[in-house]
């Protein structure tokens, strides 16, 4: 998996969970916030974390912003501040602009702006979006413990065609394919002669590692 630059603007409850998630699925991280105490309690958790008004350009600037693959907006309650933010990051050239939403309106006047995924923290967990942000096949994620995972993976275009017996990602990788949701409906427990297509969607249970190895080797 390639190391990819993220910089979360807002290290409140959803920030500060998305950007350690993100570190901790071997990322580099830029925690960006106004409070000089909450960048001190998580200094040592981020690759840089930095006190600094994001609500000034020239300040994004002097952070090279546009050379992160992804900025995260996670303003906790100013939206006006948060739709200022997002616009200045857009204008700098930032590949992908990611930004909380307090509200629906909030949400769609973002959208308009141009942003490219907009997170409503009621629905999004920072951990699972985390998890989305990496991972362009992971379509949910959801943590049954400590070390294992349900998750939802798109099927590339290269296991297309594939039975399952051939693919094999309990022998290969430890996790199982549980089910197949394909156009004609779900398949709970597929056997060994189910054939893969395109975009069909694998329900995976294994450990995080296992999944994340799956993923590396054969959804690039």
């Amino acid at each position: 998996m390639d190391v990819q630059q993220f910089a979360v603007i807002g290290m409140g409850r959803f920030g500060s969970s998305l950007a350690k998630e993100l570190m901790k699925l071997g990322h580099q991280v830029l925690g960006i916030d106004k409070d000089e105490e909450i960048i001190d309690e998580l200094s040592s958790e981020m690759t840089h974390a930095v006190v600094a008004d994001a609500a000034d350009e020239e300040v994004l600037r002097s952070l090279g912003i546009r050379n992160f693959d992804c900025v995260i907006v996670a303003i906790g309650d100013d939206i006006q501040t948060s739709i200022l933010i997002s616009i200045q990051v857009k204008e700098l050239g930032v590949k992908k602009v990611v930004a909380k939403a307090l509200s629906e309106l909030h949400g769609r006047v973002l959208e308009r702006l141009g942003v490219d995924r907009v997170i409503y923290p009621e629905r999004d967990m920072g951990i699972r979006v985390a998890h989305h942000l990496v991972s362009p096949n992971l379509l949910d994620y959801i943590e049954l413990s400590q070390d294992y995972t349900i998750a939802e993976l798109s099927v590339p275009k290269c296991l297309h065609g594939l039975k399952l017996k051939e693919l094999d990602p309990r022998a290969k990788y430890g996790c199982s394919i549980v089910a197949l949701n394909k156009p004609g409906g779900i398949i709970i427990a597929p056997s060994a002669e189910d054939t893969l297509a395109e975009k069909d969607i694998m329900v995976m249970i294994g450990t995080n590692r296992q999944i994340e190895a799956f993923e590396e080797r054969l959804l690039v």
